[in-house]
């Protein structure tokens, strides 16, 4: 397991990883983007915003990269940046496959994305990540399985993505929507010869939607490593945005609120890595204090007011707009 290499760090944003989407692509559904990104988002401009990024994340400790064939040209960037630094040899990659990026660098596209968890699907784009990233890739991952993804089922992608396990990449899968929780059950159910075919799981928790908590602490016994994405709800959790308990932690610890809001994903037990979706070096600095920030018991309480109901969390989150 790639991830092996950061169970033994010693410095805490080890545990902190670099998510992509926000910079592989003009467009995404984070808040305040106006704010967050320049003026040109040609992609020279993002590639090198993307490497600014991975350049500070590497210089802090940061050791987990995570992109995705939908993030636009997230691979690209970060195949580029991995082989003009080759002395970062210590970092874990992981992509995703089974979306397909269709916004063709427009924000304003009708689609940006298109679902596909078939067979002839991860052929396609497991040889697109393959001629990127080469042998750096670590992980691969089944992008945003829901439990009616045919992904759980069919047997003959099991028999290929275990292909791609004994070849030396681990497979995962990530998950969305508010069945989160039943996916992963079923994906911990699914062996190949035997053997449990996820070694990952990726999925979103967050300080108002914990509904995959008790499965991914299952996973976590079961020995998958566990990585958080979304932590801050794609910016409601940050800044303004962020309700008034947030805040009020923040001020008390001379901190952001973004930093109180992955503070409590990686106060969960069976949180392996926690994404920071940073889109500058500011909010990438602010993220990472996130990992010397306590929680005690009065202060969790106080946050685990804010939880909202799965179905009313996923609604919002689909109103988003793209930006």
């Amino acid at each position: 397991m790639p991830f092996a290499r950061l169970s033994a760090a010693t410095t805490p944003t080890a545990h902190i990883g670099l998510g992509l989407a926000a910079v592989g692509r003009p467009g995404y559904i984070n808040l305040h983007r106006d704010r967050d990104l320049p003026g040109d988002r040609s992609p020279d401009a993002l590639r090198d915003r993307t490497h600014e990024l991975l350049d500070a994340a590497y210089a802090q400790g940061v050791r987990y990269f995570d992109a995705a064939r939908s993030y636009g040209r997230a691979e690209e960037f970060l195949a580029g940046w991995l082989a003009a630094r080759p002395e970062a040899d210590d970092v874990v990659i992981g992509s995703k496959w089974g979306y397909t990026y269709t916004a063709d660098w427009s924000v304003d596209a009708e689609a940006h994305e298109v679902k596909d968890h078939s067979l002839a699907a991860f052929e396609r784009q497991r040889a697109e990540s393959a001629a990127l990233l080469g042998d750096r890739l670590d992980l691969y991952q089944i992008h945003s399985v829901t439990p009616d993804s045919p992904a759980l089922t069919d047997k003959e992608l099991h028999a290929r993505l275990a292909e791609l396990a004994a070849d030396g990449v681990s497979v995962g899968l990530s998950t969305s929507g508010p069945a989160q929780a039943e996916a992963i059950r079923a994906a911990l159910a699914v062996t190949v010869d035997g053997e449990p075919l996820f070694r990952t799981v990726q999925a979103t928790y967050n300080a108002l939607e914990t509904s995959a908590g008790p499965a991914l602490a299952e996973a976590h016994a079961a020995g998958l490593t566990v990585i958080v994405k979304e932590g801050m709800a794609n910016g409601r959790l940050a800044g303004t945005q962020a309700p008034a308990v947030v805040r009020e932690i923040a001020d008390e610890e001379g901190l952001g609120s973004d930093a109180v809001a992955l503070a409590l994903v990686l106060h969960q037990p069976w949180a392996g890595v926690v994404l920071s979706g940073a889109a500058t070096v500011g909010q990438l600095a602010g993220n990472l204090h996130a990992a010397v920030l306590g929680l005690d018991g009065e202060r969790r309480a106080r946050l685990d007011a804010l939880v909202e109901e799965p179905e009313a969390y996923w609604r919002h989150r689909a109103s988003l707009p793209w930006s």
